[in-house]
């Protein structure tokens, strides 16, 4: 790993910028000592864990543009502002995702109006308001695998792609199909919105890939990068500051460019597939591997800061494929300088974000492979056992969980004091896979 000064450090980490070092009053944008030129090859790094100062949480990003969308914001964060009860039971619940391919199912996801928005993999997209009832339901797809992907709303408009690889534009208020685009074989990410673009990892069938940015008003495709990528399943995130928009992809590798470019600015291999969304805090990635880790990587130049490996001597009993036991298609959630995540292992991690080193582990019976969702106090953890779990944030103990009837592979939603999640369709079933509401229970 490059050696780095302290100075270097308190930029990457975000907690003091080099502005303030500097004797300025304000902590301005870094984008100036970003490198636009960093070699576009893989970064190498012995992974010592960094004391990186952590005394601030990162500065928002610009507000200008910025929608819901999946994992709460451009950075896929995962941290929700709220707190979750302390007991809670089951309002209702909607019939969602029916088929059995084992990527992660899309996410609920809170419109304006309050309702909430769910894409599942029987191709439709449907608008469920906060009594349970079904507003309207559009069918923007008729592939077998549907849609995997969490909507972005922006202006009264939800996007989202499809396994057939278009991208849809829909009416929030009536589910009106606004535009239609095809962008390559699969569009299995969720779209991240952007001051009115789109971007979003497309797959190819070759195996390869490329990454669009698209114009969210009339669908037509501006930019892409045709950079093999071997099936990129892993929505885009953007860190503004550093100027930067980066994904993961089947091959193993993270891939960064510019955003003012954009041009390419690094790739970082991290020998496993990595097919969940990247997370970043105070200028760093935290990546998801199938190679059983969970990485660190400074988003300004592609350098590897430290590797946590997860346990891959566990085997849940529910495996259903026990020679990826180890790997990681979970999206990690980040806040406060904590890194949460699940595993194929079967365990939920908290990991320190200066050093990668692991706070608490908790067991579940069955593979992490949803999303982590972080509230003020709580980790909430979908599992292959069927439940999903609130975990305390200061030491994984299970304050609650809730069973229901398929795996748990979406990320949780809070809202108004409610709690939404997906799942997928039980095995060897007809019953479908539900969307569920939650409350606190009397």
């Amino acid at each position: 790993m490059t050696e780095r000064t302290r100075r270097e450090w308190l930029r990457i980490a975000g907690g003091v910028g080099v502005a303030g070092l500097a004797g300025c009053s304000s902590l301005g944008d870094d984008r100036s000592t970003d490198s636009a030129d960093s070699p576009d090859a893989d970064a190498e790094s012995d992974f010592e864990g960094v004391d990186l100062p952590l005394a601030l949480d990162d500065r928002p990003q610009s507000a200008d543009g910025i929608a819901s969308q999946f994992r709460q914001g451009l950075r896929n964060h995962g941290h929700i502002d709220a707190t979750i009860p302390e007991a809670v039971e089951v309002a209702w619940s909607v019939p969602a995702n029916r088929g059995d391919h084992t990527a992660s199912k899309g996410s609920p996801i809170r419109a304006p109006s309050g309702d909430v928005l769910l894409a599942d993999d029987t191709g439709r997209i449907q608008s469920i308001a906060p009594d349970g009832t079904v507003r309207w339901s559009t069918s923007i797809s008729d592939d077998d695998r549907g849609s995997h992907g969490t909507p972005a709303i922006a202006d009264g408009t939800a996007y989202v792609g499809t396994y057939d690889g278009v991208v849809s534009a829909v009416s929030v208020a009536d589910g009106e199909i606004e535009w239609q685009t095809e962008v390559g074989d699969a569009a299995a990410a969720s779209p991240t919105y952007h001051e009115g673009r789109l971007y979003v990892a497309v797959e190819y069938a070759t195996p390869s890939g490329t990454v669009v940015v698209m114009d969210a008003e009339s669908g037509e495709v501006e930019w892409r990068d045709d950079r093999p990528t071997d099936h990129p399943h892993s929505t885009v995130a953007v860190d503004l500051e550093r100027d930067r928009f980066l994904f993961g992809s089947n091959d193993g590798h993270v891939y960064a460019w510019s955003l003012s470019g954009p041009e390419r600015a690094w790739t970082f291999d991290t020998g496993g597939d990595v097919k969940a969304p990247i997370a970043v805090s105070r200028g760093i990635a935290l990546v998801p591997s199938w190679a059983g880790t969970v990485t660190a990587v400074d988003v300004a130049d592609g350098t590897g800061l430290w590797e946590f490996e997860t346990d891959e001597s566990v085997s849940p009993t529910d495996d259903p494929d026990p020679g990826r036991t180890g790997g990681v298609m979970c999206a990690p959630a980040v806040h406060d300088g904590t890194v949460y995540v699940g595993s194929h292992d079967s365990n939920a991690y908290a990991i320190d974000l200066a050093t990668g080193e692991e706070l608490w582990s908790t067991p579940t019976d069955g593979w992490i492979t949803g999303s982590v969702t972080a509230t003020n106090e709580h980790v909430l953890v979908g599992s292959y056992d069927t439940r999903l779990y609130a975990l305390d944030r200061a030491d994984g103990s299970v304050t609650w969980s809730v069973e229901g009837r398929g795996d748990v592979s979406s990320a949780p939603l809070v809202a108004d004091g409610a709690i939404y999640y997906a799942e997928r369709a039980p095995e060897d079933s007809d019953e479908p896979g539900l969307c569920y509401k939650l409350v606190a229970s009397e």
